[in-house]
């Protein structure tokens, strides 16, 4: 840890001494709103005594996609978490069974970063879950959601996440229609026949989904939800990094949970399909305990259209297909073949998520997508 990011008097303040230790913890490590995340422990020995610290920052060098932001709208906005557990929004979901760290202490540095000290939160990762154990998150999920609905309108909340998110992954899309990128052996043997076909057309029907996904109704969303951002505690679930925080259709977090708790390795691919049913089944049975009494429909069209998001995880693939691959925060390789063969079929699953969203688009008032290439 650069001996900045630990001033003695904040270690003092949260934990009652400056003698502690620390660990650094995994992290996306070219996002460039965070400068660093460690757990701090009292070096006395108490256990008990421990905190995250998670330094927020403007200053770190970080080019293109991961960039940080002033503009409070936008995605990656570099001090939203801040603002999100100062005001309180991020407990907003704790009677439902979802909370997020208690705030421990917010500093503003003298150099412009910001220090937030959280609860050191030592429950089950969500990405060792049993899948019964997601199926009940979703349905948190759902009755938070539908209890909460959309919030006062923050100006730090982020605003059309989806399309900023999407529209900011450009690494190699143009590789889409190149034959030879399709034939690197990663690709031509882990991605199912026809997936080309399908992610080449998700490409170019882009527009039309962020639109749908921009009409349908809304709720206060997370937008980085994922496992490796969930763990238990007790009876609660805990979610973690709400840097994203913002506005969102309902059903969006659900539609982004699945398919990563899959690329990521967590869940298996062969798995996904009865995976995403209960959770679906479940994230319904949620907003109905809420008393939501909306078109089930249109939870349906969000979930299955926010398989645009992975857009570019396809044009990803195919750029990095001869790299070396490595896990989440880049510390270990994992194997080509697993990642390509479970990317491969989840791809092909968003698919079918997206063939479904432009056959229920029609029946519920919207535009018909564009006819396929």
């Amino acid at each position: 840890m650069p001996e900045t990011a630990l001033p003695n008097t904040e270690a003092r303040e949260v934990l009652g001494t400056d003698k502690v230790a620390v660990e650094p913890l995994v992290h996306n490590p070219k996002n460039g709103v965070t400068a660093g995340v460690w757990r701090v422990s009292a070096g006395d020995g108490d256990g008990d005594r421990s905190a995250v610290l998670k330094v927020l920052t403007r200053n770190k060098e970080a080019t293109g996609h991961w960039a940080a932001t002033d503009d409070p709208r936008h995605w990656n906005y570099w001090r939203r978490e801040a603002d999100v557990y100062e005001s309180g929004l991020a407990q907003l979901w704790r009677p439902y069974g979802i909370r997020a760290p208690r705030l421990l202490g917010c500093v503003e540095r003298p150099d412009g970063d910001v220090a937030l000290w959280l609860e050191d939160v030592r429950g089950e990762p969500a990405t060792s879950w049993p899948q019964a154990r997601h199926i009940e998150h979703a349905r948190r999920l759902g009755a938070a959601q539908a209890a909460v609905g959309e919030t006062a309108d923050h100006p730090w909340l982020s605003r059309r996440f989806l399309r900023e998110y999407v529209g900011s992954n450009t690494l190699g899309q143009e590789l889409l229609d190149e034959d030879e990128a399709w034939q690197q052996p990663l690709v031509r043997d882990h991605f199912p026949p026809g997936l080309r076909h399908d992610m080449v057309r998700l490409h170019h029907d882009r527009e039309w989904f962020l639109q749908i996904m921009e009409t349908l109704p809304r709720t206060l969303s997370h937008l980085d939800h994922w496992p490796a951002n969930a763990c238990s505690h007790g009876p609660d679930s805990v979610l973690l990094d709400w840097a994203f925080t913002g506005d969102g259709a309902l059903g969006e977090d659900l539609g982004n949970y699945l398919p990563d708790s899959v690329f990521d390795l967590f869940v298996p691919a062969a798995h996904l399909p009865e995976y995403a049913a209960r959770a679906y089944e479940a994230y319904l049975h949620g907003l109905r305990e809420s008393g939501w009494g909306g078109d089930e429909d249109l939870v349906r069209l969000a979930v299955c259209a926010s398989a645009v998001k992975y857009d570019w995880l396809t044009a990803l693939s195919l750029s990095r297909a001869s790299e070396e691959q490595l896990d989440y925060g880049g510390a270990r390789t994992v194997s080509g073949e697993l990642r390509y063969r479970e990317r491969g079929l989840t791809l092909a699953f968003l698919a079918e998520w997206a063939a479904e969203a432009r056959a229920l688009a029609p029946r519920l008032g919207f535009p018909e997508a564009p006819s396929g290439r």
